[in-house]
């Protein structure tokens, strides 16, 4: 009798244990699947083709872009060990689930990808880079280019060349880069060289933007051209940043992932939430961008330039800073594009699936081990 009812108990706390296995699995790795296979490209419409661009041949494929921001990973300095492997492990699966169920041609992640990256010292420094190659793996048929924040290097006024150099160098990012693929030209930025102080920082990003505009109009038969002039076929760019756009605030934001209420309508301070004015005119007016996708508020929030220039502010990648994070995905020829915005899991739907799977299972023991006391005090009786 006592060796029954040990195997029964031993069976009722194996289904338990299973029943919790399946648990973890859904909440870590399978919810991505989930919700992410929700989301999907957007659909060219051809009514919005720019007319003035020469349409892409027959064959071209259109180039299919994900844009992400703010994963602040996490130093050494902030933040619990579990704050660290729960929010990292988040970022990571719902990357790589979009890797399998998506196969973007390119990445663009817009800033602030380490936390502590403007304090922390070198041998850190490369072990925060190898994480980030290991969470943000790409496969061969993608490509991954990084914009820097504030929290890379730090604020304009805190750089220091090195600082400067150790990112480039490990992102391969410059402060001023294009990347053109089949016609595309995406212009990325680093927003603390637009102070235009003219400083070590400042004036080498001057030059380049120049440089690049003057391409383009080039490209675009414009302006006298040299045999060295790199661009040959003229698009509208799509220009790539950390900070937003000069605004006064998120006041005009209507996104489901917008500011909350009590904050969206405290006053951006220039050069800190946002470009000054005078940089997001100059930019605007040099490169005439089609599209401009920027981060740092944590925020989403669209927003017009002039009559056909979008700005779009995309969310913090990270639970860290958003429960309902999201990420943007472009659908881009030379001559057009479309956007579609996809949502992660949402931190507080995984905890509440943990919270009632667990006191289910709880409950299901509670049950069993109700039952088999029922049992033995029938057989005790009779």
């Amino acid at each position: 009798m006592l060796g029954t009812k040990r195997r029964t108990f031993r069976r009722h706390l194996g289904e338990a244990l299973v029943a919790g296995l399946c648990l973890v699995l859904f909440c870590e790795y399978i919810i991505y699947y989930v919700v992410l296979v929700q989301c999907g490209w957007a659909s060219l419409d051809p009514q919005r083709a720019d007319s003035t661009i020469a349409s892409p041949k027959a064959e071209e494929r259109p180039v299919r872009a994900m844009f992400l921001a703010d994963t602040h990973l996490l130093g050494s300095r902030k933040g619990h060990w579990f704050d660290k492997l729960r929010r990292e492990w988040q970022m990571h699966r719902a990357f790589q689930t979009v890797m399998v169920l998506h196969k973007p041609d390119v990445i663009f992640i817009l800033g602030d990808v380490f936390d502590e990256g403007l304090w922390c010292g070198s041998s850190e420094f490369e072990k925060y880079v190898q994480r980030f190659n290991s969470l943000f793996a790409v496969p061969p048929n993608s490509y991954l280019y990084v914009v820097a924040g504030n929290h890379d290097m730090g604020f304009h006024y805190v750089i220091t060349p090195y600082l400067n150099q150790r990112f480039m160098n490990a992102m391969r990012a410059p402060s001023v880069k294009r990347v053109t693929i089949r016609g595309n030209h995406f212009v990325l930025v680093n927003s603390m060289a637009m102070e235009g102080d003219g400083c070590f920082l400042c004036r080498p990003a001057e030059v380049a933007l120049n440089k690049i505009a003057k391409h383009l109009k080039c490209a675009r038969g414009i302006g006298e051209c040299s045999i060295h002039q790199s661009i040959k076929r003229y698009s509208r760019p799509v220009l790539l940043q950390h900070y937003p756009m000069y605004r006064e605030s998120d006041s005009l934001c209507s996104e489901p992932d917008q500011a909350p209420e009590e904050i969206k309508d405290i006053k951006f301070r220039e050069r800190w939430e946002c470009l000054s004015r005078e940089a997001s005119e100059q930019l605007l007016d040099i490169l005439n961008p089609r599209l401009v996708v920027d981060g740092h508020t944590h925020h989403g929030c669209r927003k017009m330039h002039g009559e056909d220039t979008l700005e779009v502010t995309i969310p913090s990648f990270s639970w860290r800073n958003k429960n309902n994070p999201s990420f943007l995905m472009g659908v881009f020829t030379p001559d057009n594009y479309a956007l579609s915005k996809c949502y992660m899991p949402e931190e507080s739907t995984v905890i509440s699936i943990y919270t009632f799977g667990g006191i289910f299972i709880v409950l299901y023991l509670l049950i069993k081990a109700k039952q088999r006391m029922n049992r033995h005090n029938f057989l005790k009786l009779h």
